[in-house]
């Protein structure tokens, strides 16, 4: 079940940013996420509890508290897994009417003050719809992650791009931003079909959209934006083992991105 509880009505919001919680009391930062909404009038948060067992819900709570005209907290019980976190939150998000919606991790290994670099991204270019943040270790780029995840990185980005037939650098960083369309609205219309690597599931639905003559391709409205910071933080829910069940998660994809394109042949 899932229950939606928040402040009164309030005018659309420009941006709604969903944050998937499950069992991050020691690693949610609310001075940070008040902080965001207060220096952000036009952003709202959907805080999505996860079926936690430990202290998530009251630090959710404080938050709303410091700021209940912009936090809305969606619970789900039991616990679902990260990807339809995200769903049902951009769904909540999304009945809300605002102009662009993004997901963010609860630890805040991207950090909020990258959410201005992807509205700009936005602005900048009005055929972008989908933007993905990206972890390069770059000059200048302020990268920290544990050598084990970022080869295994490095193995899993290979798979997806050959799965997607798309040349993503990467897929799995826990920010990304569309901007609400009709069309875009529907890719969270069904659960997805696993828990980690929805991300790949979700470009894929993207890829799919239809697209009217005239219109850019889809995968001409992608964009990765290279993150200005992202720090590994102690307590990912991910392990090396869940590794090879993602790798079987691509091809699945694969196999449906093939049958999708057979199909219209």
């Amino acid at each position: 079940m899932a229950a939606l509880s928040g402040a009164g009505e309030v005018t659309a919001p420009d941006l709604a940013l969903v944050v998937p919680c499950y069992n991050e009391a020691s690693r949610l930062d609310a001075d940070a996420f008040v902080q965001f909404v207060t220096t952000h009038p036009g952003a709202r948060l959907v805080m999505v509890d996860d079926g936690s067992v430990d202290g998530t819900p009251d630090v959710l709570e404080r938050i709303r508290a410091a700021a209940p005209d912009a936090v809305t907290i969606l619970r789900l019980a039991p616990n679902r897994g990260k990807g339809e976190a995200v769903r049902a939150g951009i769904v909540a998000a999304i009945a809300g009417n605002p102009a662009v919606v993004g997901f963010f991790d609860a630890d805040l290994s991207t950090p909020l003050g990258a959410i201005d670099d992807f509205l700009a991204v936005l602005k900048g270019h009005p055929d972008v719809e989908f933007i993905l943040g990206s972890r390069v270790l770059l000059l200048g780029r302020d990268v920290k992650r544990h050598a084990w995840r970022h080869y295994l990185g490095r193995v899993f980005a290979t798979g997806a791009s050959l799965a997607l037939d798309l040349p993503v650098y990467d897929t799995q960083c826990g920010a990304k931003m569309l901007r609400v369309t009709a069309a875009t609205g529907t890719l969270f219309a069904t659960p997805f079909r696993n828990r980690w690597t929805f991300d790949v599931e979700l470009i894929a639905r993207y890829l799919r959209l239809p697209v009217t003559p005239g219109e850019r391709p889809r995968r001409e409205r992608l964009y990765e934006l290279v993150l200005p910071a992202w720090h590994d933080t102690p307590g990912s829910k991910l392990r090396w083992y869940d590794f090879g069940r993602a790798m079987v998660d691509l091809g699945h994809v694969w196999r449906e991105r093939r049958g999708h394109q057979e199909s219209r042949r």
